[in-house]
């Protein structure tokens, strides 16, 4: 049994400590405000307050993160902690650091509710963010803390009167799972005779001619590949991301989803896979249009659909966040940034969206990403080996730590064109170690 002593028991510490003992621990954990209660108890104890009379109890001073409310610019100067980076420094305790509202902080996306610079996609830049002016933008630091933190809450049970059985700690095991965008189904087929036209005026072609006489596989059409891939590897279970917006615009070019074969696409998916919603561009201006095309994605698919991702990446807190509740969506997956790979959360486990505008933690759940091929590609500037081996690094850092690897992929790498040489054999060699 595990805990825990707060003079005032918050919104944001519940959160926290659901979080860190609860889901990644796996601990049955006890928050109290009675002074007496908690010097009585049995098990691991620890002070969450500036008090110091408590015996037997690990003491953790209070940055004062978790007993605010509202959103103020936080003091995030960081030290060296055991390798890493740490913020929220105490001056007393047992611990160097609150790494309570350090956890708090970062898996809640404190900063991107405080004045930022957007990118020119009008997202939260990567630029701004702790994590990549601290230099730990490649690391899911949350998770790192808190394996310490395990460590050190052991060596206090065995160091104690505590008999060790009393406090056994039960991680979650390592998982991955692989994601697909579908957001240009088809680079020619099934686009009509006048986006056909444009583009062959623009940038004549042979092959576009073949695929449209049925001479050739349409160059994005990766489709069967992918399934043989899946079957190859049983163990990775896809989710197919779609998107279906009413009408084309700048940013939204798939194939529209009244056509036959793009409805024909999706229901082939739907019947062998996970598939979600992938909100267009224009959903990001019109809140209508994004219920629009969930019932429109669920109509063609003939099963509810509860998980998106956002198209470009775009959004922002919370308007964002809280669109997707509004919607009926429960899982997203967007959680990471679309210019440049790497943790946005600092973690790399999945955990439920605190709205910090209503101070509320909501049934959201968050799956962050910390690789996509795109932002390797056109961001990154990587060759098929360097995403190759920036892939095996991240699947690497989210295993040591118990974490989820969620990867993001889409149809037209893994197809024929010239453009993407490589990239459909890098990601069959990946593949390999993952069984």
């Amino acid at each position: 049994m595990l805990i825990i002593y707060s003079p005032i028991i918050t919104a944001r510490l519940q959160y926290t400590c659901s979080f860190i003992f609860k889901e990644l621990m796996g601990q049955v954990y006890e928050l109290t405000t009675d002074e007496e209660r908690f010097s009585k108890a049995d098990g691991v104890k620890i002070n969450y307050s500036d008090l110091t009379h408590f015996t037997q109890a690990i003491t953790i001073q209070p940055q004062g993160l978790l007993q605010q409310a509202g959103i103020i610019i936080q003091p995030t100067e960081c030290f060296n902690y055991n390798g890493n980076k740490a913020f929220f420094k105490t001056s007393s305790g047992d611990f160097p650091f609150d790494i309570f509202a350090a956890v708090f902080y970062l898996l809640s996306r404190y900063e991107e509710y405080l004045p930022h610079t957007k990118d020119m996609y009008g997202r939260y830049a990567h630029e701004n963010s702790l994590a990549f002016k601290e230099g730990f933008l490649q690391l899911p630091l949350i998770n790192i803390w808190i394996q310490d933190f395990m460590q050190f809450l052991q060596a206090h049970s065995f160091s104690s009167s505590i008999h060790p059985s009393h406090f056994t700690i039960q991680n979650k095991p390592f998982s991955f799972l692989a994601t697909y965008d579908i957001d240009i189904a088809y680079s020619y087929k099934h686009k009509g005779f006048l986006r056909n036209a444009g583009g062959f005026f623009k940038q004549p072609s042979l092959q576009r001619l073949k695929v449209l006489l049925g001479l050739q596989q349409d160059p994005f059409d990766s489709y069967e590949w992918l399934h043989q891939l899946q079957v190859a590897y049983p163990n990775v279970q896809p989710i197919y991301f779609f998107l279906v917006p009413c009408k084309n615009g700048l940013h939204d070019k798939n194939i529209l989803p009244q056509h036959p074969a793009m409805q024909a696409l999706i229901k082939t998916h739907a019947a062998k896979y996970t598939i979600g919603l992938h909100p267009s561009w224009q959903s990001g201006d019109a809140e209508n249009l994004l219920k629009e095309e969930k019932n429109l994605l669920e109509d063609i698919a003939g099963q509810p659909i509860t998980a998106s991702r956002q198209h470009f990446i775009r959004f922002n807190l919370p308007q964002g966040y809280q669109r997707l509740i509004d919607a009926g969506i429960t899982a997203d997956y967007s959680m990471g940034y679309g210019s440049i790979n790497g943790f946005r959360a600092s973690v790399a486990s999945s955990f439920y969206w605190y709205n910090l505008q209503t101070e509320q933690s909501t049934q959201l759940r968050i799956h962050p990403f910390c690789f996509m091929e795109a932002n390797s590609f056109y961001e990154q500037h990587f060759t098929p080996q360097q995403a190759l081996e920036e892939m095996k690094y991240y699947y690497a850092v989210c295993k040591n730590v118990q974490g989820e690897f969620i990867s993001i992929w889409h149809n037209h790498f893994t197809g024929t064109d010239k453009l993407f040489k490589g990239w459909k054999e890098v990601y069959e060699e990946f593949m390999t170690i993952c069984k």
